[in-house]
């Protein structure tokens, strides 16, 4: 049985949730409606796109990218675009691990489209997922947050077992439970990110699996139908505020704060990805203009988007995609390659073929 009792007294972090008075001060409220309108617009245009998936894979990618630089583990786009392209070339440690959490991030995506909620075991499979291990929920005592620079221990997450379940058992219910009294979903966003951080319930992968958890839950509440809004961008431009938010929560209840940081992150991702979403799509138009009138013989809307699916894409896509030869394809892709649309480099056994102004436009 949960002991909820248990969790309670542990007094350094309550069981969820907080009181009204606390998260759903005035000028919350007033950041939380700016954050919705950024987001409920951010919804509507995601439809915009020819081929969704252009979005959705790209973004994925590139919130595994930021959300692993959190965690100082360093890639670049061209190295994941590779690893991801080219079949059996050697992969990087840190590369390995950012492909790992868009794994781990796609996982959670399909659990909560087709269950409809976000469980504690969907968690672990998540984090798992993102640590290839099987260690699961913390049960061995140790555990302290430090300074990075002065090694000084600044929290020490709760480490009894059954604490670690009631809080994860509230968290999980806090997640899934809309009740008539509850506060809005976005301020309900930053208070279930603090509490899971807190919680801190793995060995390892804590910062990247909440962060993972910050998109599903905008998917469960019906804000988002695909995984398109990252903040993790926003955490790496403001990370020291981003932690030192975290903590003044534990040390002085300042939840005011922490929740307006996490609402201007909301609403400042959304608007750069509406702006994204835009330059995608004059780019799209732009590409099949000119494919149609330089290279009319090849042209194809579907070529068009798997060279937008696949910012790094290579005959066999073309292939697949298309229902064509492979003498076919190469030829395809040389002529796009041919009026400067494409820039084709040999990797490990294979040509890829990159299209450069969308990589560019994703790596902003």
């Amino acid at each position: 049985m949960i002991n909820f009792q248990s969790a309670q007294s542990y007094n350094r972090l309550p069981l969820l949730p907080p009181s009204r008075e606390q998260v759903e001060t005035l000028a919350i409220l007033r950041q939380e409606s700016r954050a919705s309108r950024a987001l409920a617009e951010l919804k509507g245009l995601s439809r915009l796109l020819p081929n969704p998936a252009i979005l959705v894979d790209a973004l994925v990618l590139k919130e595994a990218k930021a959300s692993s630089e959190v965690e100082n583990i360093i890639t670049t786009s061209d190295q994941l675009y590779q690893a991801l392209t080219a079949k059996n070339q050697p992969i990087d440690s840190a590369t390995k691990e950012v492909l790992q959490y868009r794994q781990a991030l796609y996982t959670g995506f399909r659990f909560v489209k087709e269950r409809g909620f976000l469980s504690t075991n969907a968690i672990i499979s998540i984090q798992q997922e993102l640590e290839a291990n099987q260690a699961g929920i913390r049960r061995l005592p140790g555990t302290a947050l430090r300074n990075d620079r002065t090694q000084e221990v600044i929290y020490t997450p709760p480490d009894d077992p059954d604490v670690l379940q009631a809080l994860m058992q509230n968290l999980e219910l806090y997640l899934n439970i809309n009740a008539e009294d509850d506060v809005a979903p976005l301020i309900k966003l930053a208070v279930q990110h603090y509490q899971f951080e807190s919680i801190h319930p793995f060995y390892d992968g804590n910062g990247r699996t909440g962060r993972i958890i910050n998109v599903l839950y905008l998917i469960l509440q019906e804000l988002l139908t695909e995984p398109i809004l990252y903040i993790s961008g926003y955490i790496i431009r403001h990370k020291t505020t981003y932690y030192r938010l975290l903590q003044e929560v534990r040390t002085s209840q300042n939840w005011q704060d922490w929740i307006l940081f996490m609402l201007q992150a909301v609403e400042e991702t959304a608007r750069q990805t509406i702006d994204q979403i835009l330059s995608i799509q004059t780019l799209f138009d732009q590409t099949v203009e000119q494919i149609r009138r330089e290279a009319p013989t090849v042209y194809s809307k579907e070529l068009v988007e798997v060279l937008f699916l696949y910012p790094y894409s290579k005959i066999e896509y073309v292939v697949d995609k298309l229902s064509i030869d492979r003498r076919t394809a190469s030829k395809y892709l040389r002529a796009v390659e041919k009026i400067g649309l494409l820039r084709s480099e040999k990797k490990w056994k294979e040509t890829l073929f990159i299209n450069t102004r969308l990589f560019d436009l994703l790596k902003e």
